[in-house]
């Protein structure tokens, strides 16, 4: 065994064989693969090995894509056999809700490439002749999905390595990793030391173990997962993989016979007090008391299972994450990363996932949007194992549930609450949740005063109240309050904050005491890594405050610039800070009488800040806005909070004061063109492609990602950004629907929704450059193309004037 290495991936399931390919791949050659026991001994070689590429994002999808494109290559490169059987996909509908999430994965297919076509049922039987139409409306059928066998991929994976130099040692337990200053030194086995500046957690079930071995919490749970094998019974072996979510369950061809396996309502963590040092190559014992409803689900579908000799029932332990998707990427220690929490998708994903860590290693940044598979996005509560399992559980057992758009998880609720809480709850908020925090979403008593004709058609329409018109209308008109105390903080501060601040954005941020800046940290290609507003607090103190849900990854993307001469501290202050909006043209005259602080514009302009008392409230009022009016956030310590709110609230009652929820303030933002990061943006786009160009100040010096944003003046994208206006005003784009232009599918939308003082459906997406406003489009929603128009932007107050008043 070698006892140094550029890089060590602890773990030899198929995750961490693929990335050692990859990291092979790539020329990173001086690399070792440590395992405990045998290569596939944890949780791959048990696995049903479906492989199925349409997921909800197009990174997933991609992600899934090249997977299969790997697949269908990497026995011929490593002459072995890797199982792959491309025989195609089918997903049943058996209830209209399903059919409409066949036509919206339809749409989506469209934008990736993907050849999905939705086909009836008995085309669907015919492809798969052992089903049952009975209770079928149709199916989508992928023509490049399959399945593939596990050991056998790994074994191709691992020898695809090893031929290019990568050393791979089985029977090597990790004892320790030593690390120095945050940083990791050395990885320690039962057979020696290996020094490295790098470290790929890929430890499956066994990733929160060896997370731990550093301080690190891997989030994850092990979930006893079961399918059954029948005896061959001369069924075709090319039939196509079947998923029936209605009934929970899924089938693959095997040998002429059948694997069924499913997702039950009530599944089963195992080994939550850690995971028996011998459990190597072993599985659970069957337990057909749970697998029951599942097999009872089963003959429905396929009526002949009920008369099927039956193999065995394989029950073996897969890691699930708290929210469903894969945990991967850098970490708080420099050089440990983590590869773990596949949920029983990672066959599917394996060969792309390897690709994407190892780009991200080898490049310093990954080449898809990696954000919703981040390692980082997991706040500190997740250290707790009674949340993480309440969450995991949730996810495991709604597995197959149609989600729709602004579905709410249940389980750990109520988890962080902020000081105005109680006065939500009493107005009847209607809650929703986002990194732990309640956040009212909008306030049902409100629905007297909206339209309920105006209910958007289809799944836009499922999920929504007429009191976001009520609330939106309320804070156009007049004045809303919103809690925004879930808002994510972060200070910085130091004799080198102003220095290293101007590094990481493209604004000029530096500027004075009191001045408040919209900007975005950029990485080496210009692509964005974070959206945000700066205030200078003072000369050596900054306060930065981004999204609720981005808050983790805009912490560790600044704290990875740090450098080691203690000249800057960065500290999350999130909690400590309570934050009330108070937004409309009637905003000033409700403050101005609670504050002896002189509010006027001349006083208190727009971009700017200032300490002042709200009544007996001290606070740092900002004047600034999501939402495209006059008003200001306001922010105190947490133990004020809740009188904040009340001080604002009780005399604002007399003025028509409304109770505002985040769904109007996103009608709001895209009246006026608002950028949400992670949706219309994110670190494939630079921000002239965006639109935030005005943002960008090339003159200010050197900062990260200039040289690449030089070079994007000069050769400008062949795409942009923009404002479409949708025909139908009740037909609304709720992302990722397919963009058609003079009838070839140019681009997908990133969001959308309801503009309520506009009257118009409203949505955004990249399109050609050469789209001029006014160019016809059509959209596809739910199968039906909805004609539009690209339109100049914003729609609201295109001057800025009401904000600046």
């Amino acid at each position: 065994m070698r006892s140094t290495a550029r890089a060590v991936v602890i773990g030899g399931g198929v995750g961490g064989a693929s990335i050692l390919y990859w990291l092979a791949r790539l020329g990173w050659t001086d690399i070792v693969l440590v395992e405990r026991a045998r290569v596939t001994s944890g949780s791959t070689f048990h696995s049903a090995g479906l492989v199925g590429q349409l997921r909800g994002s197009l990174s997933l999808t991609q992600m899934m894509m090249n997977s299969v494109d790997l697949y269908r290559k990497l026995g011929e490169e490593v002459g072995l056999e890797t199982g792959w059987h491309e025989v195609g996909s089918l997903r049943l509908a058996s209830s209209e809700e399903r059919m409409e999430e066949l036509a919206r994965q339809a749409g989506w297919a469209k934008t990736f490439g993907l050849p999905l076509e939705l086909v009836s049922a008995k085309q669907a039987q015919d492809m798969f002749p052992p089903m049952s139409t009975e209770g079928v409306l149709g199916a989508a059928y992928l023509a490049t999905d399959g399945y593939i066998d596990p050991s056998q991929l790994t074994l191709a994976l691992v020898e695809g390595a090893r031929r290019r130099g990568a050393e791979i040692c089985e029977d090597t337990r990790v004892i320790a990793i030593e690390t120095g200053a945050r940083r990791v030194k050395r990885v320690v086995t039962d057979k020696g030391p290996i020094e490295t500046d790098l470290v790929v957690n890929a430890g499956g079930m066994f990733a929160a173990e060896i997370g731990r071995l550093v301080g690190v919490t891997v989030p994850l749970i092990p979930m006893a997962h079961e399918y059954l094998i029948t005896k061959p019974e001369g069924l075709p072996r090319d039939m196509p993989t079947m998923r029936d979510p209605s009934l929970l369950v899924y089938y693959r061809p095997e040998s002429g016979g059948l694997i069924m396996g499913g997702y039950e309502r009530d599944p089963a963590p195992w080994s939550l007090d850690g995971i028996p040092s011998d459990f190597n190559g072993k599985l659970l014992e069957p337990d057909w008391d749970r697998f029951e409803p599942l097999m009872t689900n089963a003959i429905v579908r396929t009526p002949s299972l009920k008369d099927a000799s039956v193999v065995r029932l394989v029950n073996g332990p897969e890691a699930f994450t708290p929210d469903g998707e894969f945990i991967l990427g850098p970490t708080e220690v420099r050089g440990f990363w983590v590869a773990a929490g596949f949920c029983a998708h990672g066959l599917a994903g394996a060969g792309g996932m390897g690709r994407l860590v190892a780009e991200w290693i080898v490049d310093g940044r990954p080449h898809l949007d990696a954000w919703e598979m981040d390692s980082r996005r997991f706040g500190r509560h997740y250290i707790s194992r009674e949340y993480t399992l309440a969450r995991t559980r949730e996810v495991y057992s709604t597995y197959y549930d149609v989600k729709y758009p602004g579905h709410e998880r249940a389980a750990g609720r109520p988890l962080r609450l902020s000081p105005a809480y109680p006065r939500l709850e009493e107005l009847g908020a209607a809650f929703g949740e986002k990194s732990g925090w309640e956040r009212a979403n909008w306030f049902e008593p409100n629905a007297a005063r909206g339209d309920e004709s105006l209910r958007p058609r289809g799944w836009a329409g499922r999920l929504w109240s007429p009191a976001i018109e009520a609330e939106h209308r309320g804070c156009r008109e007049n004045a809303a309050l919103f809690d925004f105390t879930s808002f994510a903080k972060i200070e910085v501060r130091g004799a080198g904050a102003a220095a290293f601040l101007e590094h990481l954005s493209d604004n000029r941020v530096a500027r004075a005491v009191g001045a408040l800046t919209y900007t975005q940290m950029l990485n080496d290609a210009g692509g964005i890594e974070c959206d945000f507003t700066i205030t200078r607090l003072a000369e050596d103190r900054f306060r930065i405050v981004t999204g609720t849900a981005f808050g983790q990854h805009d912490l560790f993307w600044i704290r990875d610039h740090i450098s080691d001469d203690g000249s800057v501290q960065v500290e999350d202050v999130t909690s400590s800070l309570a934050c009330i909006g108070l937004w409309g043209p009637a905003a000033r005259t409700i403050l101005q009488p609670l504050t002896t602080t002189d509010i006027s514009n001349k006083s208190f302009p727009y971009m700017t800040s200032q300490q002042l008392a709200v009544g007996s409230v001290p606070c740092l009022a900002l004047r600034v806005t999501y939402v495209g009016e006059l008003g200001w956030e306001l922010y105190c310590p947490s133990e004020f909070g809740l009188r904040l709110w009340d001080t604002i609230w009780e005399p604002g009652q007399s003025q028509g004061l409304t109770a505002g929820g985040y769904k109007a303030v996103d009608s709001m933002r895209l009246e006026k063109g608002y950028r949400v990061w992670g949706a219309d943006i994110g670190p494939e786009v630079n921000p002239y492609d965006a639109g935030l160009g005005f943002c960008v100040k090339l003159d200010k010096g050197d900062f990260i990602g200039r040289d690449a944003l030089v070079k994007a003046r000069e050769a400008p994208s062949s795409t942009r950004l923009a404002c479409l206006v949708l025909d139908d005003p009740r037909s609304v784009a709720l992302g990722s629907e397919p963009v058609r232009i003079a009838g070839d599918v140019t681009g997908r939308v990133t969001s959308g929704g309801y503009g309520y003082t506009v009257g118009k459906s409203i949505a955004y997406a990249y399109v050609p450059a050469s789209a001029i406003i006014g160019t016809a489009l059509e959209v596809e929603i739910f199968g039906t193309w909805v004609p539009g128009h690209v339109s100049d932007e914003p729609l609201y107050d295109p001057t800025g004037q009401r904000v600046r008043s």
